[in-house]
């Protein structure tokens, strides 16, 4: 059974999401501060996190980034700010989706689902390669990235892009393919997903992330992988 960590201090949106998402069978554990969120993430070991920015101890981005230190569990943030730097920033630091309130409980479920999947193991087929550039290797079979003979840690969204982009080697990913292939059908025009993500795989994989040879953007159109 998926087990799902709500943090937020909100009392009734609390009740709200507990309520419908143990109706769907999920497990539900809940913290209304970011001191009690890291603490049941630690004991509890949630599949998602769903995660309020404005919490009365500390700020949201700061608890996306005490997870990301030992974590890839999806962590869909849900806050009551709209503006692109905030989205931005939450993104950088590590969230898989942002989703601003007032918002429908059937749009978070789905989103949830969509954040699930993307970080469930899948079983091999007879398409998995191996894919080696001079500065990294991508087991597609494993969903393991290797770099300077270590493991590179990428969130599941991190991975489900280089993923898509590796499998299309040497071809123009559109925007609005990656973001409906990676986050889901109802993506189209949060290209600003598309910008933090690739900044931080080109961060990770890159030897200079600023002069990108493997990770490569075609203005206005899309993405390229070169090996």
């Amino acid at each position: 059974m998926t087990r799902v960590l709500v943090v937020d201090d909100e009392p009734q949106i609390v009740r709200a999401l507990v309520i419908n998402l143990k109706a769907r069978k999920y497990e539900v554990d809940a913290a209304t501060d970011g001191r009690g969120a890291l603490d049941l993430a630690a004991s509890r070991h949630p599949d998602a996190v769903v995660l309020d920015l404005g919490l009365p101890d500390m700020d949201g981005v700061e608890v996306i980034r005490g997870l990301r230190g030992w974590t890839r569990v999806p962590i869909l943030v849900l806050s009551a700010r709209h503006s692109s730097d905030e989205k931005v920033q939450a993104l950088d630091a590590g969230a898989d989706d942002y989703i601003t309130k007032p918002f429908g409980m059937d749009e978070l479920l789905a989103r949830l689902r969509a954040a699930v999947r993307r970080a469930e193991p899948v079983g091999g087929g007879e398409d998995d390669v191996l894919v080696e550039t001079e500065d990294f290797t991508v087991d597609l079979a494993a969903k393991k990235v290797h770099r300077a003979g270590r493991d590179v840690r990428l969130t599941p969204t991190e991975w489900h892009l280089l993923e898509v982009l590796v499998r299309n080697t040497g071809r123009l990913v559109g925007q609005k393919q990656l973001l409906q292939e990676v986050w889901g059908p109802s993506y189209g025009t949060e290209t600003n997903y598309l910008r933090v993500y690739m900044a931080q795989l080109r961060r990770k994989l890159e030897a200079d992330p600023s002069h990108p040879k493997h990770f490569v953007t075609e203005p206005g159109m899309g993405y390229r992988f070169e090996k």
